[in-house]
């Protein structure tokens, strides 16, 4: 165990921050899944939404850049493919 008052405080915040990637990583995954499964029509009204978690993850270093682009792009490719 950690001796020092800012280790301990490290660790807690450490904590909160894994839960809170892992909340935010796993709803983003679940709305994919939904989206892949959907219609068109309600795959084009998700759509927006999914990109906007898939940014939120990128730019607070949840995911890569380049994971994101990626995922964008396969997700783009398969709405417009309904």
């Amino acid at each position: 165990m950690a001796n020092h008052k800012s280790s301990l405080k490290r660790i807690r915040n450490s904590e909160v921050k894994r839960l809170r990637n892992r909340y935010q990583s796993r709803t983003t995954r679940n709305a994919m899944k939904k989206l892949r499964e959907a219609d068109k029509k309600e795959a084009e009204t998700l759509f927006p939404s999914v990109v906007s978690m898939i940014d939120k993850l990128a730019k607070n270093n949840i995911i890569h850049d380049n994971k994101a682009s990626n995922l964008k792009s396969q997700l783009a490719k398969h709405v417009n493919a309904l």
